[in-house]
Order: C-alpha cells, then sequence, then structure tokens
C-alpha cells in the first residue's frame, strides 16, 4: 500500500512516500480502506519530535489520526461491523492513516453518517472527540452556562462551538476578523477579534474556558473564569496554583479514542445539529502532505485540512 511516512523527526520535507505491507488486524480489529483522513496539530508536533520523550514512536513513522473509509477485513472476534461498512474512527497511536489501509480496534469505530462524504467524515474523530470531552465530559456544560471558546475557527473550537450551543450555552469566541461571519454562522453569540480587542475585556465570569492555544492566552483565560467554573486546555498545563489560589478546576486534556462518543456524535450530525467544516483539501502526496503540514502550523487554517485518499 501506498502510505506516507517519517523515517526521522524534522520538518515537512521529512514527509517522504512508502511502499509498505498491509497492516494484519488481530481478532478484534477491522482492516479499513482509508477514502480520507485529516490533519491535526498533533501530526506535526509529533513530526518535529515536540513528543518524543512523552510518546516514543518506531520509524518509519505513519502520522494522522483520523480514518474515514470502507471495512475490508474483519477479525474473528468483531461483532459490530462487516466487511463493506462505511465507517470513522480515531485509530490508535500506533496506527497512523497517511496511508491506503489502517488496522483499527473495533471499539474506535462508528458508522459513518450517511449525511456526510469521506471527506466531512474524516474531519470528525480527533478533533470533534477532543471538543466533545472537552465541553462535555470535562466541562458539564448546560443550558445557560457562558462558555469561552479560544481560537474557534480551528478544528477543535469550531466543534466546540456547535456542542457548547446544542446544550444551551452562550458562547464567546476569538478568532481574526475575516472568520467572524464563520463563527457567527457556528452559532457564536459573542464575536472577539482577537487582533484589535483584550477578550478578558469582553468575556467575564465565564463557566467554562476551552483553550486550543497555550502560552500566554492559557494564562490570562484563568483570569476570566468565575470562582467554581472550570478551564481546560488543549495546548498547555494551567497553572495548578492559580487555579486553587481562584476557586477554579482548570486541567489539560488528551484525547481518549472512543467509539462510542464518535457513534454520539455522529448522530448530532446526522441531527444537523453539529457540521464539520472543510476549510482546505490536499492529496495523498509527498507535496500535499507537506502543505497541509505547513499550512497547519501556521495556525490559521479555517476550519478542518483534509487528505482526499481514494
Amino acid at each position: 500500500m501506498k502510505a506516507i511516512v517519517i523515517e526521522q523527526y524534522g520538518g515537512s520535507d521529512q514527509l517522504i512516500e512508502k511502499e509498505l505491507p498491509i497492516p494484519d488486524i488481530n481478532d478484534n480489529q477491522v482492516l479499513i480502506e482509508m477514502h480520507a483522513t485529516s490533519i491535526n496539530p498533533i501530526d506535526w508536533k509529533v513530526r518535529e519530535g515536540y513528543m518524543k520523550d512523552a510518546m516514543p514512536f518506531d520509524f518509519p513513522l505513519i502520522l494522522g489520526w483520523d480514518a474515514a473509509g470502507v471495512v475490508s477485513e474483519v477479525g474473528s472476534k468483531v461483532t459490530q461491523f462487516k466487511k463493506g461498512d462505511k465507517v470513522f474512527a480515531r485509530p490508535a497511536m500506533e496506527n497512523g492513516t497517511y496511508s491506503e489501509y489502517v488496522a483499527v480496534d473495533e471499539d474506535l469505530v462508528a458508522l459513518k453518517p450517511d449525511s456526510l462524504s469521506f471527506e466531512e467524515a474524516a474531519a470528525v474523530p480527533l478533533a470533534g472527540l477532543t471538543a466533545w470531552q472537552c465541553v462535555v465530559d470535562f466541562g458539564q456544560v448546560k443550558k445557560g452556562d457562558k462558555v469561552l471558546i479560544q481560537a474557534g475557527s480551528g478544528g477543535v473550537g469550531s466543534y466546540a462551538i456547535q456542542i457548547a450551543k446544542n446544550f444551551g450555552a452562550t458562547v464567546y469566541s476569538t478568532a481574526s476578523s475575516k472568520n467572524e461571519a464563520f463563527l457567527k454562522e457556528l452559532g457564536v453569540d459573542e464575536f472577539i477579534d482577537y487582533k484589535t480587542t483584550d477578550f478578558t475585556d469582553v468575556a467575564k465570569d465565564v463557566d467554562l474556558v476551552v483553550d486550543t492555544m497555550g502560552g500566554d492566552i492559557l494564562e490570562k483565560s484563568m483570569d476570566v473564569v468565575k470562582k467554581g467554573g472550570r478551564l481546560v486546555s488543549i495546548a498547555g498545563e494551567p497553572d495548578a496554583e492559580k487555579a486553587k489560589e481562584k476557586g477554579i478546576t482548570a486541567e489539560s486534556l488528551w484525547l481518549n479514542p472512543n467509539g462510542k462518543q464518535l457513534a454520539e456524535l455522529g448522530q448530532l450530525i446526522e441531527d444537523g445539529k453539529v457540521k464539520p467544516h472543510i476549510g482546505h483539501t490536499y492529496p495523498l502526496t509527498e507535496q500535499g502532505l507537506r502543505d497541509a503540514h505547513d499550512l497547519s502550523a501556521t495556525h490559521h487554517a479555517k476550519g478542518k485540512i483534509v487528505i482526499t485518499i481514494r
């Protein structure tokens, strides 16, 4: 099978095409013939070597952790899926998706919503599940809550906005002015242009902050959470002492892949309450992946970056 891999850590020029064997599956796995995948910041962070101490990998390494395609083989103990099923998944970290086939544990897979193309489905798993776990599992969002989403035009941000709105929250979100219409289309109640406005002047006493930026943004975000409120970051570790002083619950979140939650998210999509937004599409080639990684690393991609495979 064709795959795009890295053989050492480094820049996007390390992404190269290789011919590799189709993965073997175990009894509890399905083999997915890939139609599309997508790019997430974790992809280029792993490629650059930022995660090498926490997550050691073997080379050649296939990156990518969103899968959308058709089941081509099932393990002997698989009960929920059959050959020919159209599915989507966030595979385990050792099974990358910049390839024509990927082996995935059955409990990480969900049936693809009929209303979505494979490209749209590939834009959902990692970003959508991350947003769900930030807003619903950690954030415990409920009707009437005030929620601030940092960088709402990105993959996780755009899902977090829609999920929070679906639960009846009032949503504030930051982005540049060129994305104001996009965020309002997603349901944002209070748009904040980060280039001209300090979000701390607008968002005050919020129940939940979802931080996707880290650094100074994460630090300042702690100041707008009301006592008893919550802050979750996917881009840094909140200051535990500061959180304690302010009487807030603040944590970093690492996605826990979950096929059951993905199916729930799929139902929201089928019901028209959440919609994936594809901003950019590239082919499964060396140059396509390099361009996609470079765009993601700017933090200025609008919506999801999708890679078409078939």
